[in-house]
């Protein structure tokens, strides 16, 4: 068939950004880590957290394959409950073997979504997703547990505006799944997040439901600015919103600006 063997474009950088981020949690790994070391602010070791993103990596590529996986159910609880029961199965804590799956897993997913492997929806989880943002979603869980290997063995992350960007799809989608409804409950309010210099998207807080558009209302009431980097910690439960506050970078208007403290809790990180 005419095509067939076509491969499909993924949003510009992105490729580049997966098998990048790849390559520099792998190198962490292979610079004599301690595998023994606890995460900071986490239960897992560093063995345990390269050994989750492996198996991660390996999960995503076999969605992308259009293989149906079973993993939670998409709530916090179901996921953390599927992470230590895969970890228990999965004995692996050697720096190199883990950095080589780490690396092969994520360029399988990569190949798999490039050659249009999978449907137009495949089910993730957290919950159905675009190809596309199924690549956004690897970067991101990426980018997220190689921050806290970077932390916990005193060497720089790895998360930069360009990759902050790219992580947006998978952000943006996965909002109304991880919203708190005891926190939105009662709450009325529009916002619009816009990253500094880039992108943003809109909010819309209404009867406990979060919507969200991939576009900045015109007419908020609140305009939540945040420099890229620290928007994605923040999403993924890394940094405070005091620390960013305090350091300048998170900026607020609108004619409600003191919705703005409550964004942040609006949601809990899966």
């Amino acid at each position: 068939m005419a095509g067939q063997d076509a491969r499909k474009a993924l949003p510009e950088g992105l490729g580049t950004a997966v098998r990048e981020s790849a390559g520099e949690i792998a190198a962490l790994l292979r610079r004599g880590a301690d595998m023994g070391l606890r995460v900071p602010g986490a239960q897992w070791s560093v063995g345990e957290a390269a050994a989750h993103l492996a198996l991660a990596n390996e999960l995503m590529a076999d969605i992308a394959a259009g293989h149906a996986r079973s993993y939670g159910d998409g709530t916090p609880q179901s996921l953390a409950a599927a992470n230590e029961q895969a970890l228990a199965a999965f004995g692996e804590r050697g720096a190199k073997p883990l950095a080589a799956m780490i690396v092969t897993q994520a360029d399988a997913c990569l190949t798999a979504l490039e050659e249009g492997a999978a449907e137009e929806t495949v089910l993730t989880p957290l919950g159905p997703m675009s190809p596309d943002v199924l690549g956004s979603y690897l970067l991101t869980h990426m980018l997220g547990h190689g921050y806290d290997l970077a932390r916990a063995l005193g060497r720089a992350h790895m998360i930069d505006r360009a990759r902050a960007e790219l992580t947006l799809p998978f952000l943006v989608t996965v909002m109304p799944r991880v919203t708190d409804t005891a926190r939105t409950a009662g709450l009325s309010a529009c916002y619009a997040i816009r990253l500094w210099g880039g992108t943003g998207f809109g909010v819309r807080v209404a009867d406990g439901a979060v919507s969200v558009d991939t576009q900045p209302p015109a007419r908020p009431d609140c305009t939540i600015l945040i420099e890229p980097v620290t928007f994605v910690l923040m999403a993924l439960g890394r940094r405070g919103q005091c620390s960013a506050l305090a350091r300048g970078r998170i900026l607020v208007r609108g004619r409600r600006p003191w919705l703005a403290p409550r964004f942040p809790a609006l949601f809990k990180a899966p």
